[in-house]
């Protein structure tokens, strides 16, 4: 349940800038930043197309409020999203709408949670983005607060405008780039703000993926986590993109682990390839130029964000899906108007990552890549909406459901590369199967308690699991069980 607003009215400044435009204030970066402070913005416009919002109930008039009031609360988190639409926009195919229609419904405060979601819609709840606080020790937490989570979460709406056939399909890693997805959106979002840059330049000296408050994301999220599950995340944030984390078969790893450790959890998973996508921000700062400014830190963000949408457009949906990615941005690099740059840089960061074979790295530049990138990945409108993932049965004896038999979404598309990710020992791996990867996966959500079975789980062979929360539901159609996503979250299995 939603908590009851407050009636008293907070203090207030009305000022505006020298435009005219009315201001409010917001943070620069996540409240949990000592440093940080609120800075003041234009009133950001929610109804600006095309990726226009709409947060829910009535809107405080636009002031400067200070911060720990509702009304700073309320403007810190429309400013944040604001930024996010504004940097995407023009990057995303032309007339692109939200899978939810043309307005992202917005829920600032959802009830008590250590969290927040983007969900269609399809269980029991509303559309849209939904963001929640709670106390702990004393303090009371509001994710929608938080820049780094509000930005993350609107980049799941992104990639679900751009890219929706990902939302269910059954594989670790497509559910984990769509978390990579959200912290990249978070890193690239906050890089739009001038002051920030000027600060993390000054942190970093110009080398973007050291560890610095861009790197370090939900530090305030992370701190109320770590206080009842102190392993379960960073010790200074709830994710840090600066990591060492090197590409393994996620089928190979456990399905929970520490912080200090990967497992196949998505948010797990997911920092593998958001270290080689930060290591390829920085490189490009640098081709830019070598002593960096702000206006280069600006300029690379907007290359390596039009870099990787090009490459989601026409990255086929495999189970291996990280190196599919990456060969479509080392691809998409050798065209206009980038013209080979940015390439070595690319290469470098996700051969070093494992993410790319070394082999698989020579395949991607040997080819003709103008013949392989689809014009959908260059076109300046999105094509039209694809078909619907094909489905697979797999078994569900294990899983102590009231069938035999569950049906999921699967990821096999025809690869346009033949690339895979380093191996270990040396060499490639085999790249798994679409239905092992799919069976992979739906045992880990079962063991990590994430699917609502609802009245279909067998009342002596079911488990059932403790959690608050589950990304996954179960629906019956014509007969058969089918597992559908219910949304993306923010943190980790807590």
């Amino acid at each position: 349940m939603a908590t009851k607003k407050s009636t008293k009215k907070s203090p207030s400044t009305k000022t505006r800038t020298p435009s005219g435009a009315t201001t409010v204030s917001c943070w620069e970066d996540d409240p949990g930043v000592p440093a940080n402070l609120p800075i003041t913005v234009p009133e950001p416009n929610q109804s600006a197309p095309p990726l226009a919002f709409k947060i829910g109930g009535a809107s405080p008039a636009p002031a400067v409020y200070p911060a720990g009031t509702a009304n700073f609360r309320y403007y810190a988190t429309a400013a944040a999203l604001r930024r996010t639409a504004d940097f995407w926009a023009p990057i995303i195919p032309s007339r692109t709408n939200w899978h939810v229609g043309a307005t992202l419904p917005v829920i600032l405060d959802d009830g008590v949670d250590l969290n927040a979601f983007y969900t269609r819609g399809d269980f029991q709840e509303a559309p849209g983005l939904h963001f929640f606080h709670d106390t702990v020790a004393g303090k009371t937490y509001f994710s929608g607060e938080s820049p780094d989570v509000c930005c993350h979460e609107m980049g799941h709406a992104v990639l679900d405008a751009i890219k929706p056939e990902l939302f269910d399909a059954q594989t670790i890693e497509v559910a984990a780039f769509h978390e990579s997805f959200g912290d990249m959106s978070a890193i690239l979002s906050a890089l739009q703000v001038a002051s920030f840059r000027q600060k993390v330049l000054d942190d970093t000296g110009g080398t973007l993926n050291r560890a610095s408050r861009l790197s370090r994301l939900a530090e305030q999220l992370g701190s109320a986590i770590r206080v009842g599950h102190p392993d379960s995340v960073d010790p200074d944030c709830l994710r840090n993109a600066a990591n060492s984390f090197f590409y393994r078969d996620p089928q190979g790893l456990p399905p929970s682990a520490p912080a200090n450790a990967l497992s196949s959890e998505p948010h797990s998973f997911s920092r593998v390839f958001t270290a080689a996508f930060l290591d390829i921000l920085a490189g490009v700062t640098k081709v830019l130029n070598g002593a960096p400014t702000t206006d280069d830190i600006a300029k690379a963000t907007e290359d390596t964000a039009g870099i990787l949408v090009a490459a989601i457009l026409g990255a086929p949906v495999t189970p291996d899906f990280y190196s599919q990615v990456a060969a479509q941005m080392i691809a998409a690099s050798q065209t206009t108007p980038f013209n080979g740059k940015y390439k070595d840089v690319i290469r470098s960061a996700f051969v070093r990552r494992g993410i790319l074979s070394l082999q698989a790295a020579t395949t991607v530049s040997s080819v003709n890549v103008k013949n392989i990138i689809p014009k959908a990945a260059r076109a300046s409108r999105r094509s039209a909406a694809p078909v619907e993932l094909p489905r697979a049965s797999i078994s569900a004896a294990a899983f102590g459901l009231l069938k035999n038999t569950l049906l999921v979404h699967t990821a096999e598309d025809p690869k346009r590369f033949a690339v895979t990710s380093a191996a270990l020992t040396g060499g490639s791996i085999e790249p798994s199967t679409a239905q092992r990867a799919a069976e992979s996966y739906t045992e880990d959500l079962f063991q990590r308690g994430r699917v609502e079975v609802g009245k279909y789980l067998h009342p002596e062979a079911g488990l059932v699991h403790p959690l608050p929360f589950r990304t996954h539901f179960i629906v019956e159609e014509k007969g058969e069980f089918v597992l559908k996503r219910r949304s993306f979250e923010c943190g980790f299995d807590c």
